[in-house]
């Protein structure tokens, strides 16, 4: 124990049962307020080093650090003081309080919700403040004492708390492991974005089955337990859950391959537009008219699939348009092409090019053949901006587009002579 406190206490004057106490509280106080003034100073200078945690971490950053640097100077302190005494309890309930709230922004960080994270606090400073208080075991034998047996096994009220914070944590634990490894895998240079997204999701589920197994661990459950059970629901897997485990590998297969990788524009079935996502149960496909269309991934492996941008970004866009038969036609082909090289969204190269694909009923038909490199940005919109620069320019130049025209021939009617029989 530091002398320097043990001198400090025994030449305090008047009562010692209320001066303790208060120097105590003062102390915390104290103590407090300059984690608050560190936690000010350091955390505009981590900042930089800690955008990769997401704004929800910078934006909780300079709280937990105050909370943390209390926790710990608190917690010196505590170490010190004479135990078994007020001052000691007043000291250890400040611990208490450091170490909740600093779970409680640590939780909600990283998306625990408030009615999880707020009873882990809670149990956090019950224990804090019990173990400064006598220790945690009587605490526990409390709480052992109540529950009520089911069968040969007996529920406590102690082993539901121990359940909920051992899954509360391991949540916390697997959304903080799975950021930082998703932020690791983002600012690797080797990998394109698709192996990035396959890294990703594997790592997200060794997570997962490595978090199970440390809970089972952690929690004491004899997994044999489970032994009778385990044909039931293989069975309930098998019948049940087949297509998502089957949309699961299908979205895994995907990534491997990389027949499909986010921002590409594809066509599946009805629905066009450019790969948003590709989730562990469907791929996010955005439309051009805002709609978020969701496949699942087993359709995406089992039906035709048209993908604009597999190899090449490039398409090439067909643009009908018909002319008068009196026009000149080497006219009208040259404005075509010019209203087609007055597009900036037209490439040059491939160069675009027009056609005479035939002679109709009251027009002759042409086909303006563009290429474009980004489909994402839509299709129909080029055709239109075309065909409205090529309005002005036929205009311009006297090229008519015909109105459908059909001729009908009239035979002559026969008189015929009156029936002179019929009755008047």
């Amino acid at each position: 124990m530091m002398p320097g406190i043990d001198w400090l206490l025994a030449h305090v004057p008047d009562d010692s049962g209320i001066i303790h106490p208060l120097i105590a509280l003062a102390l915390a106080l104290l103590l407090h307020l300059a984690a608050a003034g560190f936690a000010r100073f350091i955390a505009p200078r981590l900042h930089p080093r800690t955008h990769v945690m997401g704004p929800a971490f910078t934006q909780r950053l300079r709280a937990m650090l105050r909370y943390a640097l209390s926790a710990l100077l608190i917690g010196v302190a505590a170490a010190f003081w004479p135990h078994n005494s007020v001052g000691h309890l007043i000291l250890g309930i400040g611990l208490g309080l450091s170490v909740a709230l600093l779970a409680a922004y640590a939780l909600r960080t990283l998306a625990i919700p408030r009615w999880a994270a707020l009873p882990l606090a809670l149990l956090l400073f019950l224990s804090i403040v019990s173990g400064t208080s006598g220790g945690l075991a009587p605490v526990g034998a409390m709480l052992d004492t109540v529950g009520i047996s089911l069968g040969k096994r007996r529920v406590t009220l102690l082993g539901l708390l121990s359940i909920a914070a051992t899954c509360v944590a391991l949540f916390a634990l697997v959304r903080l492991a799975n950021r930082l490894i998703g932020r690791s895998i983002d600012h690797t240079d080797g990998f394109d974005p698709t192996q990035k997204l396959l890294a990703q999701k594997l790592a997200a589920i060794a997570v997962i089955v490595a978090a199970f197994f440390i809970g089972v661990d952690l929690l004491g459950i004899d997994l044999t337990a489970f032994a009778v059970f385990s044909g039931a629901l293989g069975l309930a897997v098998g019948f049940g859950l087949q297509k998502t485990f089957g949309n699961l590998i299908a979205g895994i297969i995907l990534l491997m391959d990389r027949s499909i990788k986010p921002g590409d524009v594809i066509v599946v079935g009805d629905s066009f537009g450019w790969v948003n996502k590709i989730g562990v149960r469907a791929v996010s496909v955005i439309t051009r008219d805002g709609k978020e269309h969701l496949i699942p991934n087993e359709n995406l492996m089992t039906q035709e699939v048209e993908n604009w941008s597999y190899s090449d970004r490039n398409v090439r866009v067909r643009i009908p348009v018909g002319v008068g038969y009196d026009c000149d036609l080497t006219l009208a082909q040259s404005l075509m092409r010019q209203a087609a090289l007055d597009c900036q969204r037209v490439l040059r190269e491939p160069e675009p090019n027009v056609w005479l694909i035939g002679f109709g009923d009251s027009r002759v038909d042409h086909e303006i053949l563009v290429w474009i490199s980004d489909p994402e940005g839509g299709v129909s919109n080029v055709k239109s901006d075309v065909l409205n620069r090529l309005w002005h320019l036929f205009r311009d130049n006297g090229i008519t587009i015909p109105y459908p025209q059909r001729v009908i021939h009239t035979a002559p009617v026969q008189p015929t002579a009156p029936d002179l029989s019929a009755t008047p």
